[in-house]
């Protein structure tokens, strides 16, 4: 061997040695780490995707199942305070009542010359002391000056000692036809009560009241201590009673009710007491008042459906209750019915005086005792109706539905909440499965791994082979066995295909996506995807549809010195503005040309309040012209057409569609706009009667359609400025 050779041959040796011996990660290992990455990832991957879809999913339908108890709870309300006014005008018409009021007014003014005997005043005095006082006491927590509530009236004293003094209860007294004294008062009183009791309990009345003209009960269902007494000028003057009945009597109307909130009231033992008093009055003059008191049950059954809350669609944490002006509920709370315990320490934790708390559990219920404090309560006493999720007035998380009650009893909101723990459980127990079936999918994959890793090494060439030729484009390939460096050609194998299949991709994914840019441009989603189905003929009926056709006043004159492509800059720039105001309030765009802006409400997406958000969103978009106006130093103002009614939409077109709306409700849209020469925002009267209110108009005359005259009234700006 030559001494040119030896080294040539020694380095061979090595770069063999080297090839052969290089360190890296044995195809088993490199396939498990594969099989595993894949598993877990695709698995993380589908768990997270599975996760935000299922919690927008619950969240959403969680939201719309307490919007609609909500409105279904709030409806109920106004629909019983509604029943309750009906009924009392009923009855306070009707001659029994007229003259029972006219009786015991009589009656009560000839016992005022009764006189008691000393025993007889001291057995009253010692049951307002003994009896009365403590009970309101304990109730209360505060001392009481019983002699503040003893009557001094003598027909007051007389009857109290008669009827109210024997009584031991509520129940007892009303039970009591004549207390077998002789008096005329008792005389009527045992051909009325049974009229008046009989109401009382059948329409779950706390207490009926017959009232003077001057003030005096001179009758009471129950035989309280407020019997006799003047609700002007005596010791609960300043209750809701004694407001209300100088409110109503004051106003001097007939057939109408005054309805108080809820109070404290000492004769019903500081119990929370509501009324409801109108005037009665013979041949038309007013010779008193009739009161009753407010069935709070009642209110509470409609609030907490008949005590089963989850029969309500509440499920297991869910509950609706009213909060009143000052804060309180009107309406138990649900968890203080359930489990007192549980209640006082979930409110004692978010931060409710113990002597809250202590106040609830003596008079049995939250009533105007618990204080509510949240977004939702907030946003709703400012005249906003929606949805949150944020802490309600025991600590919990909650997703809770808000309104204002209505203008029957102003002031008054309604929650509707369930907590998120409930909402969410879904989610929860989709987490733990996903992570319990995640870790044996990682232990079967690791046992296959083990076992497929044989079996790959031996046909690596050859599919290293196959995938270079199919990359190459080649077709009919036949693998070919072979044995050399097998994982370098795999590689640079699946690579190139790769790279060939991502640019594919790419483009086809490029084409897809301006594709559906284009679609989603022209048409709303439901009508995409009847034309991917490939529905030849599109169109749609949609009832109860807020359209509005609107141009912009002065547009023309301060584009008149612009170029096209400014111009059309500038009123792009204000249909994207116009779009973003739609996106906000729920407003669809249909199409645009420089003469007009179509747009509706409650087509796509049934709104039941798609006039209001029509008209709100026609006011933003005056907002938006007024505020380019000065930006640009134009004069620009909006002239639009607002109608609700029945109309169709659809594609127009074979070669070159276009998605529009058609009826006579987009037509008269256009009509009530083209009518009117000047800028202004005009409605048609069923627009007007669907908003019910709370927009200023002016009348801007009437219009001729196919089915007739039609009012327009006009949106008064200047008012709404004010």
């Amino acid at each position: 061997m030559s001494t040119s050779e030896a080294p040539a041959k020694a380095g061979r040796a090595k770069q063999s040695r080297s090839r052969k011996f290089r360190p890296g990660l044995s195809i088993q290992s490199l396939v498990l780490i594969m099989l595993l990455t894949v598993s877990v990832v695709s698995n993380v991957v589908v768990g997270v995707i599975g996760y935000v879809n299922a919690t927008d999913s619950l969240r959403d339908a969680a939201f719309q199942r307490l919007i609609e108890v909500r409105d279904s709870r709030a409806r109920e309300v106004t629909r019983l305070y509604s029943t309750i006014e009906n009924t009392i005008l009923v009855h306070a018409a009707g001659s029994t009542v007229v003259q029972a009021a006219k009786d015991f007014a009589s009656n009560f003014a000839e016992l005022e010359s009764s006189e008691l005997t000393a025993e007889q005043n001291v057995e009253l005095e010692d049951f307002y002391l003994e009896v009365f006082a403590p009970l309101l006491a304990e109730v209360t927590g505060k001392d009481v000056d019983a002699a503040s509530f003893v009557p001094v009236s003598p027909a007051a004293r007389y009857l109290q000692l008669a009827y109210t003094v024997p009584s031991p209860d509520f129940d007892s007294a009303i039970a009591v036809d004549n207390a077998e004294d002789g008096s005329a008062w008792s005389a009527t009183h045992a051909q009325y009560h049974n009229y008046f009791r009989t109401m009382t309990e059948r329409l779950d009345y706390e207490d009926v009241l017959l009232i003077n003209s001057a003030g005096t009960v001179v009758y009471s269902a129950y035989k309280g201590v407020d019997l006799g007494t003047n609700v002007a000028t005596g010791p609960f003057r300043f209750t809701e009673l004694g407001t209300a009945f100088v409110e109503s009597i004051s106003a001097n109307v007939i057939d109408s009710v005054t309805f108080t909130d809820f109070g404290d009231y000492a004769p019903s033992l500081a119990s929370p007491a509501g009324w409801a008093v109108t005037p009665i009055a013979d041949g038309g003059e007013i010779v008193g008042a009739f009161a009753v008191e407010l069935p709070i049950d009642r209110l509470s059954a409609v609030m907490t459906a008949d005590g089963d809350p989850s029969g309500g669609g509440l499920g297991a944490t869910g509950e609706v209750y009213l909060i009143g002006p000052d804060g309180l509920m009107r309406s138990p709370s649900r968890l203080f019915a359930e489990d007192q315990d549980a209640f006082v320490a979930a409110a004692t934790a978010s931060g409710t005086t113990p002597e809250v708390t202590q106040l609830a559990v003596a008079r049995g219920t939250t009533l105007a005792v618990q204080p509510v404090a949240s977004v939702a309560v907030d946003r709703a006493e400012s005249g906003q109706t929606g949805t949150i999720i944020g802490q309600n007035y025991l600590g919990r998380e909650t997703l809770a539905a808000y309104r204002p009650l209505g203008p029957m009893l102003p002031g008054w909101v309604v929650i509707a909440e369930t907590t998120t723990s409930e909402a969410f459980a879904p989610v929860t127990d989709f987490t733990r499965n996903l992570l319990v079936s995640s870790a044996i999918l990682a232990l079967i994959v690791s046992v296959a791994s083990l076992v497929l890793a044989r079996v790959i090494v031996r046909p690596l060439r050859k599919l290293s082979a196959a995938a270079k030729r199919i990359a190459a484009g080649e077709t009919g390939v036949v693998v070919d066995g072979g044995s050399s460096d097998e994982i370098s050609s795999v590689a640079a194998a699946f690579n190139d295909m790769s790279r060939s299949l991502q640019v594919k991709a790419e483009l086809l994914e490029q084409q897809d996506a301006e594709g559906e840019r284009l679609l989603r441009a022209l048409m709303p989603e439901p009508v995409i995807k009847r034309y991917r189905e490939g529905v030849q003929t599109i169109a749609e009926d949609h009832e109860e549809v807020s359209v509005m056709y609107a141009d912009i006043v002065g547009f023309d004159q301060f584009s008149a010195g612009l170029d096209s492509e400014k111009t059309l800059e500038f009123f792009n720039e204000l249909v994207k503005a116009f779009d973003d105001a739609g996106s906000r309030l729920g407003v669809e765009h249909v199409r645009t040309t420089v003469r007009g802006y179509l747009a509706s409400c409650g087509l796509t997406v049934p709104r039941i309040d798609n006039a209001r958000r029509m008209v709100e969103f026609t006011l933003e978009l005056d907002r938006i012209l007024q505020r380019f106006g000065a930006q640009w130093g134009a004069q620009l103002s909006l002239r639009a057409g607002i109608d609700l009614g029945k109309v169709t939409s659809g594609l127009i077109g074979r070669a070159h569609m276009v998605y529009d709306l058609w009826g006579d409700t987009v037509n008269l849209a256009f009509q009530v706009h083209g009518g009117h020469a000047g800028a202004g925002i005009f409605l048609t009267q069923r627009v007007l009667d669907d908003v019910a209110g709370g927009i200023p108009v002016v009348s801007a005359g009437w219009i001729q359609t196919p089915t007739g005259g039609q009012q327009v009234w006009r949106i008064d700006a200047e008012a709404l400025r004010v």
